[in-house]
C-alpha cells in the first residue's frame, strides 16, 4: 500500500450516495477518472507484464447490491441490474460506443437476466458476469455485447480486446486509503490524491499497481509480514512507479512530484510508519530510477522494466 483490471467489477458506493442522481453521478465521475488512468497504466505496460490478458476497458456494477436498488435504477435509467459504471477513454468499449449507465443484456448467446440471477453473497453475480465476459475475450475473438441505453435505444457491438496487465481499478467507501489486492487496486472515495493533477494521481495509482505486478501480496504471504519485508516491498513499488508512468504516456518525473507533494502534507501519519522510508528518502529512490529511465526513453521509446529494473525483493520460484 502507499504508505500512506479489463472488464471489471465495481465496489458498492456508500448507501447514502445512491439516493440521488447527483450523488451517483459524482461517484461515477471519480471512479471513471480512477479507471481511465488505470487503463492507461495496464495497457501501456502490457508488453512487460508476465501475465497480460485480453481486456475491453469497461467497469460494471450491479444495481441490486445498493441499499436503494430501485432508486438507483430510476436515477440512472437502467433497464436491468448489470450496468456500465465507467468506460476507459480510447478503450475497445469506448470505440464500440458503450457509455456509463448502459444496461448490459447479453454476452454473445448468454442472456444476463436469465442466466445470471441474483445470488448470495450479493457480489457473486457481478463476479460471474465479469468472468463470463473475460472468458469470451480470452478466446482472442470479439465478444458481442448487447446493451440498452438509458433512453431505451438497443445497441449491440463486437468488442475486440487488447492486452492489459491483470489488474482492475475501483472506488470503495469513504476512506482515504489505497490498497492493492493482487488483481485489484482499490482507492477510498476520499483519497487526497484525487485533488491532484492527473500525472500525480497516476503516480499514486502506479504505486498500487506496482505491488500487483511485482507479486508483493504473495511474497509477503510466503516470507512473512515483518517490518523489514513490508519496507522492502514499499520501496520496490516506489521505484517501479516512474517506469509504469513512462510507458503509460506520463512523465516519469510525476512520481517524484507526487511524493514531494504528498509527503510534507501527510508526514507524521502513514508516511512515518516504520514499515516505510521517510518521504524524502522515497523521493530520492524515485529520482535514481528516473535517471535510468530517461536515457532508455530517448534511445528506445519505452521503459522496459523487465530487463532494466533491479528487484529489491527476490521473486518467488514457481513450483
Amino acid at each position: 500500500m502507499l504508505a500512506l483490471a479489463p472488464v471489471a467489477a465495481s465496489a458498492q458506493a456508500p448507501a447514502k450516495q445512491a439516493d440521488t442522481q447527483a450523488a451517483v453521478t459524482t461517484w461515477q465521475a471519480r471512479e471513471a477518472r480512477l479507471f481511465s488512468i488505470g487503463w492507461k497504466l495496464v495497457t501501456g505496460n502490457a508488453a512487460f507484464c508476465e501475465n497480460a490478458e485480453p481486456a475491453a476497458g469497461f467497469l460494471l456494477h450491479d444495481a441490486a447490491t445498493y441499499s436503494d436498488a430501485d432508486g438507483v435504477r430510476r436515477a440512472l435509467g437502467l433497464s436491468g441490474d448489470i450496468a456500465v459504471q465507467a468506460v476507459a477513454a480510447g478503450s475497445p468499449a469506448d470505440r464500440a460506443g458503450l457509455q456509463p449507465n448502459d444496461t448490459i443484456h447479453s454476452i454473445n448467446e448468454v442472456m444476463v437476466e436469465r442466466d445470471f440471477p441474483f445470488t448470495e453473497p450479493a457480489w457473486q453475480r457481478l463476479e460471474d458476469v465479469r468472468a463470463a465476459i473475460g472468458e469470451e475475450l480470452a478466446l482472442s475473438r470479439p465478444a458481442i455485447i448487447g446493451w440498452q441505453q438509458p433512453d431505451g435505444t438497443p445497441r449491440g457491438e463486437a468488442l475486440s480486446p487488447v492486452q492489459a496487465c491483470p489488474t482492475w481499478f475501483e472506488l470503495r467507501g469513504k476512506g482515504t486509503d489505497a490498497m492493492a489486492e493482487g488483481r485489484r487496486v482499490i482507492f477510498g472515495y476520499e483519497f487526497p490524491g484525487f485533488a491532484y493533477a492527473e500525472p500525480e494521481l497516476a503516480a499514486a495509482i502506479a504505486h498500487e499497481l506496482a505491488h500487483n505486478l511485482l507479486g508483493h501480496r504473495k511474497w509477503l504471504d510466503a516470507a512473512g509480514r515483518k517490518r523489514s519485508n513490508v519496507r522492502a516491498t514499499e520501496r520496490e513499488a516506489d521505484r517501479l512507479m516512474p517506469w509504469l508512468l513512462a510507458n503509460a504516456g506520463y512523465s516519469p518525473r510525476a512520481a517524484q512530484e507526487f511524493m514531494t507533494r504528498w509527503g510534507p502534507r501527510h508526514d507524521g501519519g502513514l508516511l512515518r510508519k516504520r514499515t516505510h522510508d521517510g518521504w524524502d528518502e522515497r523521493a530520492k529512490f524515485i529520482a535514481a530510477e528516473i535517471a535510468l529511465i530517461e536515457p532508455l526513453l530517448a534511445e528506445t521509446g519505452s521503459a522496459d522494466w523487465r530487463w532494466h529494473f533491479r528487484r529489491d525483493v527476490a521473486p518467488l520460484r514457481a513450483n
